[in-house]
């Protein structure tokens, strides 16, 4: 009880700010995050990964073509820091599995002892009737079923935060809609290769790497969904 009393003492701070908060913006819509340097979305710590070991570039005098260069002409799709390109997202995933286990045993042995050592007649004084039938019947069923459904197509502007050295890109996005009392956030970051940028500078969501894609709101309508946090801390320290 000590705990318990202990944990609710210490909760009841954070839930009054949370609540005076709440009592302040009473019929005022949820505030836009302000505009901040995309790298910083999922932290501050840089993507460290293998990397080949790098190769001497050659100089070539009087000459147009450039080591690692996909075209003559300028590319206009994104492979610097700074620079953005477009992230499809469009996720239809869905799955079904139903399985059925039965299994049904029987099993019965009989053995006739007329002679037991000598003990066969005690044996009878202490268990009346038979005692060399044995006979066992077991049964088991069971039954379950998944079925699962998502569907998400949207599409949002990520900016490069950095290039690793063997050229891939790290990408990394932000995207708020307010409708009305209620905001919709769509976060996504990973890591993508410039080859894989379509020539409208395009690229799917199957196609980065480490993907994190985060879709979800906040507002009036999150804040009905959401439990109290009494019923939060109810659910974790209540035991049944």
């Amino acid at each position: 009880m000590k705990k318990l009393f202990l944990i609710t003492v210490l909760a009841m701070p954070l839930a009054g700010c949370g609540t005076i908060d709440r009592i302040k913006n009473i019929g005022k819509a949820p505030d836009l995050s302000p505009m901040e340097n995309p790298a910083k979305v999922y932290g501050k710590r840089p993507v460290v990964m293998p990397m080949p070991a790098p190769q001497a570039q050659e100089n070539q005098a009087n000459s147009l073509w450039r080591n690692g260069a996909r075209t003559f002409f300028n590319d206009q799709r994104a492979n610097n820091i700074g620079d953005i390109l477009t992230v499809s997202i469009d996720i239809s995933d869905s799955a079904s599995v139903n399985n059925t286990t039965e299994r049904t045993r029987s099993s019965a042995e009989d053995s006739d002892l007329t002679n037991f050592f000598g003990l066969e007649n005690y044996l009878g004084q202490i268990t009346p009737g038979s005692v060399t039938s044995l006979g066992s019947t077991s049964s088991n069923r069971g039954a379950g079923s998944v079925a699962r459904s998502e569907a998400i197509n949207l599409t949002v502007a990520a900016v490069v935060t950095q290039v690793l050295p063997n050229g891939n890109l790290v990408i990394a996005g932000r995207q708020e809609v307010r409708i009305n009392h209620e905001v919709r956030d769509l976060l996504v970051s990973g890591m993508v290769r410039p080859q894989d940028i379509s020539s409208s500078n395009v690229i799917a969501h199957t196609q980065i790497a480490e993907a994190r894609i985060s879709y979800g709101g906040r507002g009036v309508i999150s804040d009905a969904q959401n439990p109290r946090f009494g019923q939060e801390l109810y659910d974790i320290i209540f035991p049944f």
